[in-house]
């Protein structure tokens, strides 16, 4: 369970090596992977540059929708808050679902620092993505942007929904008013 797994890597973070948190990456356990996120995630605050790069190089094992939610706005976001963005528009054009997961979900931290334009960029890069795990992690940081910028939010639907998945588009509205839902609902069914 989650609550366990938080316990676990919480008592064990600062005295767990890399070499270890690896080993747990590396496990075929779902709930071993997530206890060596969760060691990431704490170690990053005090190891920034080596956990991240750690991260980077260990991507692969981060293979989950919930592993990629956990960790890539906690880790990824930050490292890369005032630094060049590139590797997330690589990412955003990987063939690797969770990859492209990780280059929209990073965002989040972004978002919650009123930097908002990453996550529309991206948002369009993945716009015709056809893995449904993508519409929604897209729909969600576009309804994140959106509860800091409004209007930025409906700018963009204005000129994608007719181009967005239903699922995607009904995850960035979903906060709205009634009426406005119903509104980009009909202009998606006028494709």
């Amino acid at each position: 369970m989650v609550p366990e797994s938080r316990k676990i890597a919480k008592t064990y973070a600062d005295s767990a090596g890399l070499s270890a948190i690896k080993q747990l990456l590396c496990s075929q356990v779902h709930e071993e992977r997530l206890v060596a996120l969760l060691m990431l995630v704490t170690k990053y605050k005090t190891q920034r540059t080596q956990i991240a790069k750690f991260y980077l190089r260990n991507l692969d094992r981060v293979n989950n929708w919930d592993l990629v939610d956990l960790s890539a706005p906690s880790i990824l976001g930050p490292y890369l808050a005032g630094a060049d963005r590139l590797l997330l528009y690589k990412l955003a054009g990987s063939k690797n679902v969770w990859k492209r997961r990780v280059a929209i979900v990073t965002t989040l931290n972004f978002i919650r620092n009123d930097d908002l334009d990453d996550t529309f960029r991206i948002a369009k890069i993945l716009i015709h993505d056809d893995h449904d795990l993508i519409h929604k992690a897209v729909g969600w940081m576009l309804r994140e942007a959106g509860k800091r910028d409004v209007v930025a939010e409906e700018e963009f639907l204005r000129s994608h929904c007719r181009d967005m998945p239903r699922t995607m588009l009904r995850y960035a509205i979903e906060r709205f008013p009634e009426r406005k839902r119903k509104f980009f609902m009909r202009s998606d069914y006028e494709r």
